[in-house]
């Protein structure tokens, strides 16, 4: 055995021993080493492995499948651009507070400064984003058994409390197995399985935080993040009686504490200044919200309470009083009562915004992103699992559609970007093996078109990819760009169109595709298959605008009747 194949080895052993169930490989030469005890691993039953071309899409499967799993997944990648096209997704991992192990193959350092083909330095490549394990270049001499299962044990304890880990791994040739002599000692690891070095798990339960007293008209926002953060601050906002506004990522979780969730919070809180009954005294904000400038508004017109990470605790307006890691029932005593009429005051006004959406949305021509939004939600089945894509589709969610405590609901709203959440709503529906779907825009499909592309050894989700086809960017017809003073300059620089045949891009992936024109199409499109489908609704992103403008309007009529 040479020291490439015993140290490849050794580290993926102690990834199984960490319990690291899913593995992403990319293909390459000098992580071949650790390739081949993959692949050796995975047929023995010992791990899942999954296999993918584009790095890109492969470290964002990765990091779905840690989002559905809830345990660190490794991504192993060659050396070079290779590694450098990790980084997005580790930058969704660190700002999501996700375990992402990246495994970098890379040159030995007698190569480094040289010239040698695909060699960067790539020793802690992604910066303050991913805590950095180096490995020492294996040799043929005792004693690196336990430095190597060690730094493994490291690596994995950093993920498990929430921090992607770059663990670079640099391979000296012969990279693959070689007749050699017998290892100077030992391989092996702790007896029954277990892991080299064990460490204290991840706090998962805090203990009572809030010191300061919280008024009966309180209202409390959901962002996304540690659902059993949210869940225990919804008990208290059911028994305190204050109304609740989830994104749709923390809905569920809210709504499992018994929380008010408003179907209309957003749109309610975009309406302008608030009539005095539902001005709130205080504002308790869980977790991190991003969607609404509506709820971005409302801080500093009352004070703010995080309940959230700590140190890096949400707060881009700098308007936080306090800020705590946890919010249960062992703190009612710092609420001081209950105001009767604070939460019936909200459900009136939410359930008259509620009528008037629906009233506006009946009578509009189909499709629009906000009628799917809607209706996708609502006709899903019980248990799915929807992932949203970054720029409308979330955002249209969050403004109409019914709340639901049976969907699980994922997005990528670490850094909200575009990139990867093909390949994010793949692994989230490997992981979690249930019907899976993920309503995405066109432009966020093309540019992760990758995430489609499956070998056909490797298991294929159960997921279908609603895409919302408006050919273009049409979040930016919403911005302050999108106004008609601009126009001379909107459709070439934002709106972007691109023309692109989708069914035809879809046929060259081999994922079967289906165009719906209609309410009916659609609801039978959504019905749980097996496999990897593509749903494309058309629609015409010039009139996106207006319509926005004229459901701001009338959920503003409604609330102040």
């Amino acid at each position: 055995m040479n020291p490439s194949t015993a140290q490849a080895s050794v580290i993926v052993d102690e990834l199984i021993r960490n319990d690291v169930p899913h593995v992403v490989l990319t293909p390459g030469s000098r992580n071949a080493a650790l390739a081949m005890a993959l692949a050796e691993a995975a047929e023995a039953g010992r791990l899942t492995l999954h296999v993918r071309i584009d790095e890109r899409a492969a470290a964002f499967l990765a990091l779905g499948l840690a989002r559905g799993s809830g345990r660190p997944v490794a991504i192993v990648c060659t050396s070079g651009t290779a590694a450098a096209n990790l980084h997005p997704a580790v930058l969704e991992a660190y700002h999501s507070g996700v375990g992402l192990l990246t495994i970098t193959a890379d040159r030995p350092p007698e190569l480094h400064g040289t010239g040698a083909n695909q060699t960067i330095d790539q020793r802690g490549l992604f910066g303050p984003a991913a805590v950095a394990v180096e490995f020492p270049v294996a040799e043929r001499r005792e004693g690196q058994n336990q430095v190597w299962r060690g730094l493994v044990c490291r690596a994995v304890a950093q993920a498990e409390h929430g921090r992607p880990v770059q663990v670079n791994v640099p391979f000296r040739e012969p990279l693959v197995p070689t007749f050699e002599p017998r290892w100077p000692d030992s391989l092996d690891g702790r007896p029954q399985g277990r892991r080299w070095t064990t460490s204290a798990a991840p706090m998962t339960i805090a203990g009572s935080r809030v010191d300061f007293r919280l008024p009966p008209r309180t209202l409390v926002v959901f962002g996304s993040g540690r659902a059993d953060r949210a869940q225990a601050a919804a008990t208290v906002a059911a028994t305190a009686g204050w109304p609740a506004v989830a994104e749709p990522s923390g809905q569920a979780a809210a709504l499992a504490g018994g929380a008010a969730v408003l179907r209309c919070g957003a749109l309610l809180l975009s309406t302008g200044e608030l009539p005095p009954a539902l001005r709130p005294d205080a504002v308790v904000v869980v977790g991190r919200p991003t969607l609404s400038r509506g709820v971005r508004g409302l801080m500093g017109r009352a004070p703010v309470y995080g309940i959230g990470d700590h140190p890096q605790w949400t707060d881009p307006q700098y308007v936080a009083t306090h800020v705590r890691g946890w919010l249960d029932l062992d703190d009612m005593a710092q609420v001081d009562g209950m105001d009767t009429d604070w939460l019936p005051a909200w459900r009136h006004a939410d359930a008259g915004a509620a009528a008037a959406v629906d009233k506006l949305l009946g009578e509009e021509p189909w499709p629009t992103g906000l009628q799917v939004a809607a209706e996708v939600v609502a006709a899903l089945p019980p248990d799915a699992t929807l992932f949203l894509g970054s720029s409308n589709p979330v955002r249209d969610v969050d403004l109409v559609a019914e709340p639901r405590s049976d969907l699980r609901v994922y997005a990528n709203r670490g850094v909200a970007g575009i990139d990867g959440n093909v390949s994010t709503a793949a692994g989230v529906a490997l992981a979690e093996g249930g019907p899976a779907y993920a309503l995405i825009g066109d432009l966020t499909l093309l540019h992760d078109l990758n995430g489609l592309l499956i070998g056909p050894p490797e298991q294929r989700p159960n997921l279908t990819v609603v895409v919302h086809n408006d050919d273009g960017g049409g979040i930016f017809t919403l911005l302050e760009q999108g106004a008609a003073e601009y126009q001379h300059t909107f459709e070439r620089v934002f709106g972007t169109p691109h023309g692109a045949d989708l069914a035809a891009l879809c046929a060259g992936y081999r994922v079967p595709h289906t165009l719906v024109t209609d309410r009916e199409d659609l609801n039978a499109a959504l019905r749980p298959a097996k496999g990897l489908r593509v749903v494309e609704i058309r629609s015409n992103r010039a009139l996106l605008r207006d319509l926005h403008a004229r459901l701001r309007a009338t959920v503003t009529e409604a609330t102040l009747r």
